[in-house]
Order: structure tokens, then sequence, then C-alpha cells
């Protein structure tokens, strides 16, 4: 299948400052770009690109004085499997000891992710007596599901994954937080992901187009996709970055006082020309 994705994103500004910016596909999905991406910034500015410590293409600018507002689009066809998200059910968990290096740092506490909270004793009076492995998983997944209300309204940059707990109510971010959150407690690797994700084989939300937030487990000898807000398998993601925590892959971020202007996000199945 093939899938547009694109946006259009413009911030009000009042200084000269300094913006990074995630907003690229990831470097694993870039040959399945059937055209480049038709990336611009306005008023024209040189990017500084770079790849980050997980491996994201993410990019710099410096806006000059006088500048009152700065526009990101972009635009880009996709080649997708058009599948669900695969399920391993015979994936295995590893005991820490044995875990490849790479993937420890996914055990730890991040920012929005307190490990070495409440939530590690809640974790294994939970989920201690699940089967080990995809299984356990899966039960976390159903419990964030359930536990937390999804409200588009209550969304605040400054929730943890003890906040959502606590609170019950978040977003697809906050119910990530909390899945990542968990899972660590139970030993388990697990990296934030954001990215394309459209209502492609669901019936559409009643809500504006939005980046969507899911997360990785390392079982067996790779990394699995779940995905606690939805809590099912879905068509059509498209990862533009990873990272221990949201605060890790910001959509963009002003080293200045900013407010935000427009933000449309554009995710859709297109015809075969």
């Amino acid at each position: 299948m093939l899938i547009r994705i694109g946006f259009d994103i413009e911030l009000a500004i009042t200084s000269p400052m300094a913006i990074v910016f995630l907003l690229h596909v990831h470097p694993s999905r870039q040959d399945d770009l059937q055209t480049a991406e038709d990336f611009h910034v306005s008023p024209p500015a040189q990017v500084d690109d770079f790849i980050d410590y997980f491996g994201n293409h993410c990019g710099r600018i410096n806006v000059p004085a006088g500048t009152e507002s700065v526009r990101f689009t972009n635009g880009a066809i996709v080649a997708d499997s058009g599948l669900p998200d695969p399920a391993a059910w015979d994936a295995w968990q590893h005991d820490p000891c044995e875990l490849p290096v790479s993937t420890l740092q996914f055990l730890l506490a991040s920012r929005y992710c307190e490990v070495d909270s409440e939530l590690m004793q809640f974790a294994w009076d939970r989920f201690g007596g699940t089967p080990m492995g995809w299984g356990r998983v899966q039960a976390i997944c159903d419990f964030v599901h359930q536990h937390l209300r999804f409200d588009y309204q209550a969304a605040r940059p400054t929730r943890t994954a003890l906040d959502g707990f606590r609170e019950r109510t978040g977003v697809c971010r906050d119910f990530t937080h909390l899945a990542i959150t968990l899972c660590r407690c139970m030993n388990i690797p697990a990296r934030y992901c954001t990215g394309y994700l459209g209502d492609i084989g669901v019936p559409p939300v009643p809500y504006p187009m939005d980046f969507s937030a899911w997360f990785e487990v390392f079982l067996g000898d790779r990394w699995h996709t779940f995905d606690a807000r939805h809590n099912t398998p879905r068509i059509g993601r498209i990862v533009m970055a990873r990272g221990r925590d949201a605060s890790d892959v910001p959509i963009t971020m002003a080293f200045g006082q900013n407010t935000l202007k427009r933000f449309e996000v554009t995710t859709v199945e297109v015809a075969p020309a």
C-alpha cells in the first residue's frame, strides 16, 4: 500500500533562537520512500542535519532577529506492507544478564518513566504471575488500555507515567509512558516511538489528525511493536523517532518563547499511480 504523509507546523516567536526538530521519517524507513521528503522551512534558513544517539534524523535552525514565525512543511509517499502489526507469542523474555548491552538503557528510569517509584511494586504484584515474554507485555497493554481514559483535552507536557497512573487519564504519549514503565519494572527493555498512524483499516476518530506514540519491546532477538492506546494491531505505522521517552524525541524544541500557530498532520492511504 501507499501512504501519503506530511505536516504543516508553524511557531510564532518573539526573539532570535535555535530550534531543534525531529520531523523526518526515521532512517530505517528511508528505503520505503517512494518520493523524496518535500521538507521546507519558511522563511528559508540553513538546516544543520545530524543523527542523534538513538539513530534519529534531527535538524537545527538558528532563527534571526526580526522573524515573527517559523513554518515547517513536509510531504512524501511511503510504501507500506499494508499488514497489521505482527504478533510473536513465542518471543521469549531475557534475563537482564543476557540482554544485549545496547538494550540496557531501555530498562532504566527516564524523565517520564519512573521505574524507581511505587510502580515497581505495583508491577510485580500485578504482573508477576503472568507468562513471561509476549504474554506479559500484552497483559501490561491490556491493563494500561483499561486503566487510562483517553482525553485529548487533558493533554499536558509534564505528565509522567506515575502521574498518568494516579490520574487515570491522558493521550497516546501517556498510555505509552505508563506501559513502557511497567515493562521496565518487569525487566523488559522498552523504548518510545513517535510517528504517523492514520485511520487506515479502522473507523476515523472525531478529532484532528496528530502524530502518534507507541512503544517497542525487546523480546527474543528483535524489537516488537506494541500500542497500549489502541491495544489492537494497526496498519501503516511510519516511525519518525525512537528514544527512552518523549523527552528524547520532541517534534520541535525551541530555545526561546514561542506559541504554536498551526499544526496539521496528514496520513492517508492513496491509490497507486
